[in-house]
């Protein structure tokens, strides 16, 4: 037969809740073969378009009827289960009874409904169900005498690399061995359980039986279902007599695979973690991808010599015969519609893209019975031989070490007696006859406890699970019985009524009351149990009403179902309960929104990542409690403006992280998600081998998932505003570390002055009004940590400070020493930081931006108290959460707005430091003002000119003033000059600004002083020398007089001291910036005069005629900043 590509269709769901809820947005367009994504970021971008064999519209667009089938509404292109059966699973049907083998998996992430196209929900039967039913249809259809059917049915679950029978109770450690046939090269599972079946309704009931195996697995932590892969293989044989009597056999073998949730790597990934190769989650998928990746270049041609790597993982060795090998394969990937899941649809669509170009060889399966009798019985005496001769002889030479060698013996030794084995079970198998196999497998069928009434169900209350999996809820039903229900493990004596297994769940756990209708629940005193009802822990006996959410211990998750009591359930509840729902709850419980109104994409993700990782918390502290690893877990939210590196100005999300801590000692360590999710991943692992009874005591640290060697801890962040850096000013500060809580963890005294490309401090004069005139033009500016102040005492073994900054157009990472042995660290420690080409963006950043300093304290493995070496790590816990119950009600509120005030006072003392300046060149300038008019009125009317009058008045009114420097001779006391004179600068406002700036740009800078003097107000240069020395600053450090932090109001607000230190102190109580937001506005109007003259001047000017002769310098400087600053 010719080469045949694999087929693919992708399939899209409709919204769930949760999405709904949040007003997600479509991006899935589709129209017939042809499905489109959209990137929501890039909105007006060209979506990305995919062709494949079927493009099924499943969002909307179809109504439910009275069974509760979904079919499409009138005119709508919506694709039913029965269509996507007659399209897929009719061909695999048909292709079974024509002999070829056929595969059909699906793909996609957690939730994009996968197992709702493969298995169905309710009366929607998915493909299998279909499938299978359809095929027992076609064989009751048969009226062909001499045509027998005989059908197998397998399912097994592939979870962290291990092969679990699902049909079978007894699964020995390890898992099942996967071995490869030598014969044929294909791999199979030893020992796996084929049931043969002789109907749908004993197919059903055997998929029960494996979809409860799979959810007491997923509830005793044992598999997570969205980890797992669930194969369901069954084997249809025909068996066909000829007119001579001999028997041929058509043998089809159907693969359907539901694959595990297909999240990338990056998204879960755990970047840097020390154990991320020991796990092995999505490893299976990974594989997967390498090998359709391989199998596609191959079919293209692409290369020629490549190596399919189907022994990298479990999965990938079963599903070699499905691709690219003996079989019809289809794939079917599942899309989720929504805005929030774009990249993980994306990649499903490239993946499925590259599933589309594998090509098969597929064959009629068809062999004389006898033929295939003789070949296996040959075969067996082949294998017996090879055996008894000593096994397989090893060549040397092959570059291989003796022991390698002696280790490949054994492994193909141990492979060929299992073949052996697999063969003789064969031939025993032919021996007994089909009708024999059935009926046993019939008997056994039956002995099954199948799923509870659904009579009792309306008429009895009962207990029905929840799974994280929706397929996987409401497959456990434990009916209460009336009077009482113990609940507990099966260890315990007498034997509990409902046997529960997994964490936290005790030998006696609690009693459940029935009497009546009326349902209370009760832990068993003294067994430490933990049991919640809605969220809330159960503290004494407690009455339930219908659909309360019970969780007992960690995993074990319930509504109870009281259809006797009906009317007892709150009216508020939603109609189904779903695992959702009921962990919001806990989540809401525990203080976190669960809200998705008004909330950023960013927040949304955010918020669901709690909701997912809550529960994995909940777990790993009842497995380190169980354990007694003596480390507690809790989820930790991260600002943007918290994290290091970040930046308060982008639209950074808030980072889901979970921070583990050493109970003994303190020490405390900050996970990222993705390396939690794996660690938690391990310590189920390490879980399950203490359940099989393995030591684990005695297992090196490196190997432990609870281990971590120190490391630094962000004691926390300060956040350094650069708006001063837009005017060439300095600043220095008192800056609040604040950690991710907004609990004040100490004071960073810092420096930030612009200087030259030596490091160089600019004089004052580099100070602009307009900051656009520092555009396109090199620039420099120094970062010094000066100082800080630790308050925990656990920090004095060392302290560091880290950020980054671009410098020379490259991110940089800056850390300063670590200084040791104090929690009052000096690092005087400098950093120059060079833009070559000033830029508006630099300037954007500078205005409204901010540089994140992280302070980190060194950790070390200290010996903790004797005291606590006595007590359990549940004991630990509760002495934890005591002493932060503690901390929260003495006051924590408080110090939750230190960042955001921290943010105020710095740009407060910016403005304040922009006023000065801008009022102390106001001063000359009214000054020069006041000059002007007392010299045109001192001089005889005769020589009272309007015209140059005006023409004077204007040029100062309008210009900006021109800063200029010149010398002034100093007087010894006899009244002689002495030296060279000291340098001073001026703003000059005057119709020769502009000459004499040239002048001085010819002299050094320099201009004379009699061409200046009367700009010169000794004055006011003796009020600003009062007023600008260096002020005490609060925590008794010096700053100089442009520093941000040193500035003193009183001068220039007519404000006391008294003042000052109340204004100081209203600021500091709660983050009631208002009062002093206020206090600022009322003392700006102190220079309202000076703004009002040059209102009144500017009017003048337009009611005059002008000569046409106004200074260049008055032209080029025009401008109104001064009184818009003010504003």
């Amino acid at each position: 037969m010719p080469d045949e590509s694999v087929k693919v269709a992708v399939r899209v769901r409709p919204f769930n809740q949760r999405e709904k809820d949040r007003q997600a947005k479509l991006i899935i367009k589709m129209q017939g073969q042809m499905t489109t994504i959209k990137n929501p970021e890039t909105p007006n971008e060209e979506p990305k378009s995919f062709s494949f064999d079927y493009s099924y519209w499943s969002h909307d667009g179809f109504q439910e009827k009275s069974d509760g089938i979904l079919e499409p509404a009138g005119g709508s292109n919506y694709a039913s289960q029965r269509r996507v059966f007659e399209d897929l699973g009719q061909g695999v049907l048909d292709n079974a009874f024509e002999g070829y083998n056929c595969s059909l998996f699906a793909y996609g992430q957690t939730g994009s409904g996968k197992s709702f196209s493969m298995v169905g929900y309710g009366n929607n039967k998915g493909i299998v169900p279909i499938t299978c039913d359809e095929m027992f249809k076609a064989m009751g259809r048969n009226s062909d005498s001499n045509k027998r059917f005989e059908v197998t049915f397998s399912m097994l679950e592939i979870y962290n690399e291990q092969v679990r029978d699902l049909l079978s109770k007894d699964n020995p450690k390890g898992g099942l061995n996967v071995r490869q046939n030598p014969k044929l090269g294909l791999f199979y599972v030893e020992n796996l359980k084929r049931v043969p079946v002789g109907s749908y309704a004993e197919i059903e009931k055997r998929t029960e039986q494996g979809t409860a195996s799979r959810t007491v697995a997923s509830t005793n932590m044992n598999a997570t279902s969205s980890r797992a892969h669930t194969v369901v293989t069954i084997t249809f044989d025909q068996i066909i007599k000829n007119d001579s009597g001999s028997e041929t056999k058509k043998s089809s073998v159907m693969n359907l695979v539901d694959l595990a949730g297909s999240e990338r790597a990056d998204s879960t990934g755990a970047t840097g973690d020390r154990l991320k190769e020991g796990a092995n989650i999505n490893k299976s998928l990974s594989a997967l991808g390498n090998v359709i990746s391989a199998l596609a270049d191959l079919s293209m041609g692409t290369k020629k010599k490549i190596m399919v790597p189907y022994r990298d993982s479990v999965l990938t060795k079963l599903l070699q015969n499905a691709l690219g090998g003996n079989s019809k394969t289809i794939m079917i990937a599942a899309l989720s519609p929504a805005d929030i899941n774009y990249d993980e649809t994306l990649s499903t669509l490239r993946y499925a893209d590259r599933a589309k170009k594998i090509k098969n060889k597929a064959v009629v399966n068809e062999n004389p019975l006898d033929k295939l009798i003789r070949e296996l019985k040959e075969e067996n005496e082949k294998l017996k031989k090879a055996m008894e001769s000593g096994g397989v002889v090893m060549q040397e030479g092959t570059g291989l070490s003796p022991e390698e060698l002696e280790k490949m013996r054994k492994q193909m030794e141990e492979d060929i007696r299992a073949q052996l084995m697999a063969n003789q079970a064969m031939l025993a198998d032919n021996d007994q006859s089909w009708d024999d196999k059935l009926a046993e497998a019939r008997t056994e069928t039956e002995k099954i406890e199948g799923g509870a009434d659904d009579k009792r169900k309306t008429k009895e209350p009962h207990l029905i699970n929840l799974n994280e999996d929706p397929m996987l809820s409401g497959v456990i039903c434990h009916f209460l019985n009336g009077g009482e229900t113990s609940i507990g493990r099966k260890d315990a004596s007498p034997t509990p009524n409902i046997c529960l297994s997994g964490l936290s769940i005790q030998k006696q756990h609690a009693v459940i009351y029935s009497t009546k209708g009326v349902i209370e629940i009760e832990s068993v005193s003294g067994s430490g149990s933990k049991t919640k009802i809605n969220g809330l822990p159960l503290t004494g006996r407690k009455a339930l009403c219908h659909k309360d959410r019970i969780l007992f211990g960690s995993n074990h998750m319930y509504v109870l179902m009281n259809p006797m009591k009906p009317e007892t359930a709150d009216t508020s509840l939603p109609k189904e309960i779903t695992w959702e729902y009921a962990q919001k709850e806990i989540a809401q419980v525990k203080g976190f929104a669960t809200g998705s109104a008004g909330l950023s994409k960013e927040q949304q993700i955010v918020q669901e990542q709690v909701l997912e990782i809550l529960p994995m918390v909940s777990e790993v502290n009842a497995v380190s409690e169980e354990l007694n690893k003596q480390k507690s877990f809790e989820v930790v939210l991260i600002s943007a403006a918290a994290q290091e590196g970040g930046d308060v100005t982008q639209s950074q999300a808030s980072k889901v992280t979970v921070k583990m801590k050493n109970l003994l000692n303190g020490n405390t360590w900050l996970w990222e998600r993705g390396k939690f999710i794996t660690r938690r991943y391990l310590i189920q692992e390490l879980y399950q081998k203490f359940l099989d009874g393995e030591d684990i005591s005695n297992i090196p640290k490196e190997q432990d998932p609870f281990w971590e060697p120190t490391e630094d801890v962000l004691v926390g962040t300060s956040n350094l505003f650069l708006q001063s850096l837009s005017y060439c000013l300095d600043f220095e500060d008192t800056l609040n570390i604040s950690d991710y809580k907004g609990q004040e963890e100490g004071h960073l005294k810092v420096k930030l002055e612009p200087c030259d490309a030596k490091g160089k401090p600019i004089d004052e004069e580099a100070f602009v009004d307009d900051p656009r005139d520092l555009l396109n033009k090199p620039y420099h500016f120094k970062l010094t940590i000066e100082t800080a102040n630790i308050h925990k005492s656990r920090f004095s073994k060392g302290i560091l400070v880290k950020y980054t900054v671009k410098n020379n157009g490259k991110a940089e990472e800056v850390k300063t020493p670590t200084v040791k042995n104090t929690l009052t660290p000096t690092f005087n420690f400098s950093k120059i930081v060079t833009i070559p080409k000033l830029k508006q963006e630099n300037l954007d950043f500078f205005e409204s931006g901010c540089i994140t300093l992280s302070v980190y304290g060194i950790q070390e493995d200290t010996m903790p108290d004797a005291k606590l070496l006595k007590l359990n790590t549940r004991e630990l816990r509760q002495m934890e959460n005591m002493e932060n119950s503690q901390a929260h009600a003495s006051g924590r509120r408080a110090t939750m707005f230190g960042n955001e005030i921290a943010s105020d006072t710095s740009h407060l003392k910016t403005e304040v430091v922009l006023l000065q300046r801008k009022y102390e060149r106001l001063q000359q300038k009214e000054r020069r003002m006041q000059q002007v008019c007392e010299e045109w009125s001192n001089k005889p009317d005769g020589e009272k000119q309007f015209e140059p009058f005006f023409r004077v008045v204007s040029a100062v009114a309008n210009s900006t003033g021109t800063r200029l420097k010149t010398r002034v001779q100093m007087l010894n006391q006899d009244g002689k000059h002495i030296g060279d004179g000291d340098t001073i600068s001026l703003f000059v406002f005057d119709e020769n600004e502009h000459e004499l700036a040239q002048e001085a740009s010819l002299n050094d800078g320099i201009v004379d002083y009699h061409k200046v003097a009367k700009h010169h107000y000794p004055d006011l240069q003796q009020t600003k020398a009062k007023t600008d020395p260096v002020i005490e600053e609060k925590d008794g450090s010096q700053g100089d007089q442009d520093s941000f932090g040193s500035v003193d109001l009183a001068p220039y607000m007519n404000a006391g001291p008294e003042d000052s230190l109340n204004r100081t102190k209203r600021f500091s109580q709660n983050g009631k910036r208002t009062a002093f937001l206020s206090e600022i506005n009322t003392k700006r109007e102190v220079i309202k005069p000076a703004r009002n003259a040059i209102s009144e001047y500017s009017a003048n000017k337009k009611a005059a005629p002008s000569n046409g002769k106004r200074p260049s310098s008055a032209e080029h400087n025009k401008t109104e900043s001064s009184a818009c600053v003010i504003q």
